[in-house]
Parts: C-alpha cells; structure tokens; sequence
C-alpha cells in the first residue's frame, strides 16, 4: 500500500505522547532529518545590541551560594534586521524515525538504478501500445499505429512522464511506494493515470467548490528543512452545520472528496521535482475536539480519502504530526494500523495536548509555527506588522522556580521593538530600561502575572535615547518547565 498522509502509529514511549488520529489530510507521510551538526561558535558582540539571558533561582535558596548564571549572547546588526540561518537546523538524532531518501539518481543503489531502468522502459512500452488511456492489458497492441502517443503527451502534476530530471524525480515516488519493484510500480502509475482521468482532475483545478473548508485545511510557513505545512484541523467539524454540508449525504461526501483532491493537486504543483529540490509536504494533524471514529458519516468520508490519496499520491508526505491527540484515538489506531505499510508507520509522530507546541518546534521554528499551536505566526492579520515568518525567534525554556532574564544591550540611539510569548504563560512578565549611567531604571511593562488566558503574545516598543540595557524578566513560579519565545530589532534614529 502506498505512503499516504493516514492516522497514526502506537504511542511511543518518549516525550511525545503518541496516539492516533481520524482521517487522513493530505498524501502519505515522509521521512526524517540528518543527524544535528555541529553548531559553529557565535559570532563576536554586534556594534549595536547584545543579547544576554540570565537564569537566578528563586529567593527561597538565600542560604545557598547564587547559582551559575547561564549566559546567550546573540549578535545584532542594528541597522540590519536579524536573518535567519543559511543553513536550517537539523533535527536532534533522537526523534529521527524515518529518514528521507535522496531522488538524485546518483545516490541510487544499484538495484534501485536497475528498478528504475525497468520502470522507465515499461513506461516506454506502456506510451507505445497506448496503455494510458485504455483499460487494456499493457501486453495488448493498439488497434493501429496511430494510437501510440509519446511520453510528452501523459503527464502528472505536470511532469512528463518521461523526459527529463523530474520525470525520474516523479517515477522514484511510485517505484518506492511498491518497494523498488518495477512491474507493481508501473501498476500503480497505469492506474493513477487512469484514476486520474477519471476522476477529471484537470478540470477540477479550475472548479469553484467554494471556501467553507479553508479553515480545516490550510497550508502555513515552512518546516526546518524547507516542506510547505499543511495543517489539517478535524475540530472544525464541531461545527454541527458544517459537518452536515459536509457529510451528510453520498453526494455531499463527493465534493468534499474533490474538494480535498483539488487542494492536494494544487499544493503538489507548487513544489520542485528538480533533482534535491523538496517534493514533499509536511503534515499536521491537529485532533482537538475531533468529532471522533463514532461519526458514521465522517468514518465513510475518512476511509474513502485514504484509500484515494494511498492510491494515486505516493511518497508525498515527508512527516506526519499528530498533535493534541485524545485517549480514543488510540482504539482508533489499533483498528486501522494492520492497513497501513510499515514505511508509512514510520513516519508518524504524536503529541499529547501538553506536547504539542514542544513537538512542533523540533521540526518546525517557532516563527514560522501558528500562534494558536504555541508558535509566533499570524497569518493576515495587522496586529503586529513588524514581524513577519522571515524574523527569527529565540526560544528558551525557563525551568521551574527560576526567574529567566533576557538582557538586550543596546550601542546606539534607537527604538527597540520586540515581541515575547511563553507556552501557556501561567508566569509573570515585565520589562524595564536600564541606562549605563546607572542610579536609576525606567519600567517600561510593570511585572504582570500572565494567565492562559491573557494575549499569547505581548508586544513592546521603546525609544532608547542613552545607551543602556532593556531587561525582559519572566518569572516561573510553577513546578513545570515553560518555553519562552522572543525577538526583537532595532530601528537607529538619526542625529
């Protein structure tokens, strides 16, 4: 069976708490991350700002000597805003499950050389009897001469099936969803192309089938190593009237099929078959609130899409995240895993609500993560315009008990602008200038305790007219371990 976006595997006995989910979102899952590389050491103090971040233990400890402060200088150019890295970082090894294939035919084993010759010339054969557009055996000849086409004229995604680079690209995806073995891989592209045609998906592209599900389904940011996020929220179908214009009926369900293979196609023919370029999508499915496998009607509709995107889009997911799982879907689970291939398996990863924003920030950076799933990202919206997925963030944990100061030493006149949020606040947050002439402080946020409930994300903005220091103290008086997440630039002002 192909690798296609489906629910979860069993829950993994690590940090992530793992269950499974209802229905599939997009095409199958991926594979994983290189192993971390070394990190290179931090470039010497910028000419304008500093950044230092100090940890103190809570005063109950006076009788013990003040523990060791922990110290991150950052380095910023305070005429410039602070760029991402050129190079992603990777993965930590440890929650490597499933590591991504190369498609350069290069890095092809063989065997693997070998199982793609043999594909590509039953594809040749298949174009010269005319096996692509008729429910004949490949072994049958056409009726005539005239109806052999050439390899220019079938295409998927828009790719040629055969004719260059892309094309081996393309069939690699087909021929390690059937396990390198040519003769079932061409099976499986003779009947995608078929499928294909019957299911009308070119005219579907341009088919208006309206915006009552762009809240459920949605591509936002990019993953560390550079696959779009598609984002899948089952909780949108709470909504008893759109559950009912969804999946009331058979028809119904058929448009929410096309709906959904429309989304699909059109998110596939935005990505880069070129040889290393990304060809896969990363996958979140967020379970809250989830109406759950007691919906007959979304049990049919579920079942109905995996087994679609299983047969016509293989090796398109490069992971797939299961977040806010509940306790059911692990039944779930254990129903549908027998059905789904050991390789798709591999790539699934499931988070408890409490490790969700902890589980997407291993693969995904918190700027380019949604707010409402912990991160820094809000998608149109002018509530904060400074910012945008191009301006790194900094994340931290501040331990419990502790007392997490961030340090911004400013070289310049300037206006300071920064934004800060913590997981599931629940601390309290201030912020005050410091001048270097010392003798006194200006509070600029007096300390505030945060409740989950508060913004997720508070703003700030001051002008700095003496060099100095501007202070972001969050307070931790819990006994659990919070991430704090913030960034910030610099704007010179002139003489």
């Amino acid at each position: 069976m192909a690798d296609v976006a489906a629910p979860p595997p069993p829950l993994p006995p690590q940090v992530t708490e793992e269950l499974p989910p209802p229905e599939p979102p997009l095409a199958e899952p991926p594979r994983e991350h290189a192993p971390p590389e070394e990190q290179e050491e931090l470039p010497p103090p910028p000419p304008s700002a500093v950044v230092t971040t100090t940890a103190a233990v809570e005063s109950e400890l006076l009788e013990k000597p003040p523990p060791a402060h922990e110290e991150v200088v950052v380095s910023v150019d305070a005429t410039k805003k602070l760029e991402p890295p050129a190079e992603p970082p990777k993965l930590p090894q440890s929650f490597v499950s499933f590591k991504e294939e190369s498609n350069l035919v290069a890095d092809l084993s063989n065997p693997e050389r070998k199982a793609l010759e043999e594909l590509k010339q039953l594809v040749q054969e298949g174009l010269n009897t005319n096996v692509f557009f008729s429910q004949q055996a490949p072994e049958q000849e056409p009726e005539t001469v005239e109806d052999s086409i050439s390899a220019g004229e079938v295409s998927i995604w828009g790719i040629p099936l055969l004719k260059d680079e892309r094309s081996d690209v393309l069939l690699l995806k087909f021929l390690r969803a059937r396990d390198f073995k040519a003769k079932d891989a061409f099976a499986m592209l003779r009947n995608t192309v078929h499928w294909r045609k019957k299911f009308a998906i070119d005219a579907l592209l341009d088919e208006d089938l309206g915006d009552d599900l762009e809240k459920v389904v949605f591509m936002h940011g990019h993953d560390r190593d550079g696959h779009p996020v598609c984002y899948n929220v089952y909780g949108e179908f709470q909504n008893k009237e759109l559950y009912q214009k969804t999946f009331a009926d058979e028809e119904k369900r058929a448009k929410f099929l096309r709906w959904r293979v429309q989304f699909l196609e059109k998110s596939i023919r935005k990505l880069d078959f070129n040889p290393g370029a990304i060809c896969t999508i990363f996958q979140v499915s967020d379970l809250k609130n989830s109406p759950g496998p007691g919906k007959r009607e979304l049990r049919i509709a579920t079942k109905q899409a995996l087994q679609m995107l299983q047969d016509n889009y293989p090796e398109f997911v490069a992971k797939q995240v299961f977040i806010n799982v509940p306790w059911w879907y692990v039944a779930f689970y254990t129903v549908i895993s027998p059905f789904l291939t050991q390789r798709t398996k591999s790539k699934f990863v499931f988070a408890s609500p409490s490790r969700t924003a902890e589980t997407l920030f291993k693969y995904i950076s918190p700027e380019q993560v949604p707010v409402q799933y912990g991160g820094l990202s809000v998608d149109n919206c002018d509530c904060n315009p400074e910012f945008t997925v191009s301006d790194p963030a900094t994340e931290m944990t501040v331990k419990p008990g502790t007392k997490q100061i961030v340090e911004i030493i400013i070289y310049e006149k300037c206006v300071i602008i920064w934004e800060l949020r913590v997981v599931g606040w629940e601390v309290s947050y201030g912020a005050e200038f410091v001048p270097d002439s010392g003798g006194y402080s200006i509070n600029i946020q007096k300390s505030k305790k945060m409740s989950p409930m508060d913004e997720p994300v508070v703003h700030g903005t001051f002008k700095v007219s003496e060099l100095g220091k501007v202070l972001l103290t969050v307070d931790n008086p819990t006994s659990k371990k919070k991430k704090l997440l913030y960034r910030f630039k610099i704007d010179l002002l002139g003489d």
